[in-house]
């Protein structure tokens, strides 16, 4: 990650969690490479991609949560070509840079060593540049020092204001699932 992409992500953490960051820090948890993945499946065609960059941040104590994706670094599809109609055409990787999940985890967390809680997060998704209050369910595990996230859900392409060409309808699914899993590591004052 550049020095760039590593002062960006440690701003938007410190904006979303109000500062608490500094003062809750053995509360708070970080990831820099979990892993998203997408699959549509289309009658004429599945596309599979992933992107192992995801960044983020759970404060356990406040239940707050960030998630930011930066969209140009998913790899993986069936040819070049299609992954560059994807960034071009559909998720327009230069104009919406980043995809980002925050908000508040729904129950309280109950985080015993090893056993694996399935809790609702409820937040802000903003894809594609438009904003859509979602509920996620996600199956988490702490082992030690370690938190570990994983998630299956699915997005509408037209509910972000993503088209899809009549042309390539039968290739492109209108809804997509997405698939989760990152781990992540307690921070520690410094």
């Amino acid at each position: 990650m550049s020095v760039c992409q590593r002062i960006t992500f440690v701003f938007i953490i410190i904006l979303v969690l109000a500062g608490k960051l500094l003062f809750a820090q053995q509360s708070v948890y970080l990831t820099e490479n979990g892993m998203v993945s997408f699959t549509s499946d289309a009658p004429l065609e599945i596309i599979k991609a992933q992107s192992n960059t995801l960044q983020g941040a759970i404060d356990i104590d406040n239940q707050t949560f960030i998630f930011v994706l930066v969209n140009g670094t998913f790899e993986g599809f069936n040819s070049p070509l299609q992954q560059e109609h994807f960034h071009e055409n559909y998720m327009e990787s230069n104009i919406y840079q980043r995809t980002t999940f925050t908000g508040k985890i729904i129950e309280p967390l109950n985080l015993t060593n090893g056993k694996e809680q399935i809790v609702r997060a409820k937040g802000i998704l903003d894809l594609h540049g438009v904003k859509q209050e979602r509920i996620i369910k996600a199956h988490i595990v702490l082992i030690g020092n370690v938190l570990t996230i994983n998630s299956i859900f699915t997005v509408m392409m037209d509910d972000h204001h993503i088209r899809i060409p009549k042309v390539v309808s039968k290739k492109v699914a209108p809804e997509i699932e997405v698939k989760i899993n990152a781990t992540f590591i307690k921070s520690v004052a410094k």
